[in-house]
């Protein structure tokens, strides 16, 4: 019998080898089956204020809005990257895209929001076009579909909030001046441009689309910019079945 041990031994090597053998098949598998519910879309949101949601939850934000819609509607989205401040100007939001995209970085959906603070702070528009074009230049480039996966989403007119009321007639044409700009660099880069503009100025008849901050947008009017052009940026994904 002692001398049969060494081969009883060896046989139990291989059969807790063919167990741990199917295990791992077993495990391969289920794993197979988590990943197929993976995210597949990358979404990156660009911009200031507005695309952050300051003064709403952080489910309120117009770029998580809009994550969810897509999902409502089959995409497996992965959380937006999100790389906005409130305050930004165009020359920080270049600033932040080269802290936090360091690497090269594709995206299924790029989205482009940036203008206010340059036009809150008397920064000469033209400066303003020529760093938005720089913006522009870096969002197609990490942009999986290039210019076609890339949308551009126009300045809000805070004008008609509680905090810009006193100058009301100069912000709003102020803001049209610049969505003039942003539209038309838009349109050197074949990128879509969404202008929810006439959506904001609703908010001078409806106080619930204004923030408690009596400045920003609330989640509310967020969610009215999304039902705008959801349509839309669904044409830039692939159909799912």
């Amino acid at each position: 019998m002692i001398k049969f041990l060494p081969y009883l031994i060896v046989a139990a090597f291989i059969v807790t080898g063919c167990s741990s053998s199917k295990a791992t098949q077993n495990n391969n598998k289920e794993s197979g089956s988590e990943d197929s519910n993976a995210p597949k879309y990358s979404y990156l949101a660009l911009g200031d204020s507005y695309t952050i949601g300051e003064s709403v939850e952080e489910s309120e934000r117009w770029p998580v809005q809009l994550t969810e819609a897509l999902r409502e509607r089959g995409y497996a989205m992965a959380a937006p990257k999100i790389i906005a401040r409130t305050g930004w100007t165009t020359a920080d939001l270049i600033a932040g895209i080269n802290s936090e995209l360091n690497v090269q970085r594709d995206f299924d959906l790029v989205s482009i929001l940036i203008g206010v603070n340059n036009q809150y702070q008397n920064k000469p528009i033209t400066e303003y076009e020529e760093e938005l074009r720089e913006i522009f230049r870096k969002a197609i480039n990490h942009s999986k579909k290039m210019e076609a996966g890339v949308f551009a989403v126009s300045i809000p007119d805070y004008g008609v909030t509680p905090f810009g009321s006193a100058n009301q007639d100069e912000i709003g044409r102020d803001i049209d001046a610049f969505n003039a700009v942003f539209k038309r660099v838009a349109q050197e880069y074949n990128v879509d441009f969404y202008n929810i503009t006439p959506i904001s100025r609703r908010a001078a008849d409806n106080p619930d689309l204004i923030a408690a901050d009596e400045l920003h947008p609330s989640g509310l009017m967020y969610r009215y910019w999304v039902e705008d052009f959801i349509l839309n940026v669904v044409e830039k994904l692939p159909q799912e079945n």
